[in-house]
């Protein structure tokens, strides 16, 4: 089959969708499928929100087999579906050789062409929702119209059926490498104290995991934090390590956070790819909410039983401070849930889904 894949963001550029588009083109390419991705060209490459480990993706190459056409969207403004839709038409050659169709949350993207082509199978992923804020009407609607004109979905998360009132066909919470699950088999010393993964907003709850360590301190039991990510709150993150004196790192953003994982005993994450692969090599995960769609994102899952859910930094560090003594997080259960979601099986899940319709 060809397969084209639309996502905003792509290889090298790095994030959860970013990751999840990847490893599944890869292993579809292993099969003999043809694979298309068409992404947005990054411009900014020197933001604090540029996710990137390269400044000079090209325009248009091939990685692991998946073909690259990046596109010219400009601005996050009103008319930015017209520039998308334009861009798009370019490259309608590319849609209309396709067998698949499949949206990774830019449904609208595809809008103009479902219309154009009404027998092409199209499919979505919902990955997620909207950051720190709870989800709009329009955003509700886009998701609910995304459903209506789609073959079939995949949603990242059960919690989408209860905020989005969508009506998933598969549900999954992501997947991880077989070799972390071998690694994750063996026995493994820790060698540093807390690892943070993720951008560095109020969603992902940085300054509360920072407060962890001034409470800790507190109590003469002072921990390290290596931060893994970059975002707009990553001035307000120094200049707070600073003035309390705390241990911690900044490393900015790292194509693959699983390599260093396994270096630490804690891991401080708010989205299921890196706790999926905390779980995966046996690690303790500590989580944050601040709102009520991050409460259901994380407590409708199902490992919610194997990791500590808590709401500020008061209630973390009481979690880790018992675990340091009680060592009551169910660690091994949480790798036995993790080990079946591998990325293969991620893919059979997508070829379930476009066979089906």
């Amino acid at each position: 089959m060809t397969i084209v894949f639309l996502a905003r963001r792509f290889y090298p550029q790095i994030g959860g969708v970013e990751k999840h588009v990847l490893e599944v083109g890869k292993r579809l390419v292993k099969k003999g499928h043809k694979v298309i991705v068409i992404t947005e060209l990054e411009k900014n490459t020197n933001g604090q929100n540029y996710h990137s480990v390269s400044k000079s993706a090209r325009l248009t190459g091939k990685v692991a087999g998946i073909e690259i056409f990046r596109i010219n969207a400009g601005a996050n403004d009103w008319f930015k579906k017209f520039r998308v839709w334009k861009q798009l038409w370019k490259l309608k050659k590319i849609i209309i050789s396709a067998d698949i169709v499949h949206c990774h949350d830019v449904f609208f993207w595809y809008l103009p062409f479902r219309f154009l082509y009404p027998t092409k199978k199209v499919f979505t992923t919902f990955h997620g929702y909207e950051g720190n804020s709870m989800p709009t009407k329009k955003a509700i609607l886009m998701h609910k119209l995304a459903e209506k004109l789609s073959h079939g979905n995949i949603c990242v998360g059960d919690f989408l059926k209860k905020w989005y009132g969508t009506r998933p066909t598969f549900i999954t919470y992501g997947a991880v490498d077989k070799k972390l699950i071998a690694q994750g088999s063996k026995s493994q010393k820790p060698t540093k104290d807390a690892i943070f993964i993720g951008r560095l907003e109020e969603e992902a709850g940085i300054l509360e995991y920072l407060k962890v360590l001034t409470i800790l301190k507190g109590r003469h039991m002072s921990l390290s934090l290596d931060v893994y990510g970059d975002g707009v709150l990553k001035d307000e993150s120094l200049n707070y390590s600073k003035s309390h004196n705390l241990k911690v790192n900044f490393k900015g953003f790292v194509n693959s956070a699983s390599d260093y994982i396994k270096n630490y005993e804690y891991v401080f994450c708010s989205r299921y790819l890196g706790m999926l692969e905390a779980m995966a090599l046996q690690k303790p995960v500590f989580t944050q909410y601040n709102n009520e769609i991050k409460k259901d994102y994380l407590q409708m899952a199902p490992f919610a039983k194997y990791i500590s859910i808590t709401s500020d930094a008061a209630l973390i560090s009481n979690a880790v401070e018992n675990y340091m003594g009680k060592k009551n997080l169910e660690v091994a259960r949480a790798y036995l849930w993790v080990k079946n979601e591998t990325w293969e099986k991620m893919v059979n899940l997508y070829l379930r889904l476009w066979n089906r319709a």
